[in-house]
């Protein structure tokens, strides 16, 4: 079965952090964009795998948006 989930990955001096906003502890990092991105992949799919059909559902259903705000700071 496949299931959408929210991924944010960000990059700082050290490489890429990745986590999954839906589920909650499920982060890693890697050095490279290719890297975090199978990581997250990995990490979801173990995430998921732990949970019942019930859990899956109630988590998965949840809507996240994400949007970019431009401000002016004086």
């Amino acid at each position: 079965m496949f299931y959408k989930v929210n991924v944010v990955i960000e990059k700082d001096e050290d490489g890429y952090y990745a986590y999954c906003p839906g589920l909650e502890g499920c982060q890693t990092q890697g050095d490279t964009l290719e890297e975090v991105t199978a990581n997250i992949q990995e990490a979801v799919e173990l995430y998921l795998e732990t949970l019942s059909t019930e859990e899956k559902q109630a988590l998965l259903s949840k809507e996240i948006l994400t949007m970019t705000l431009e401000v002016q700071v004086a």
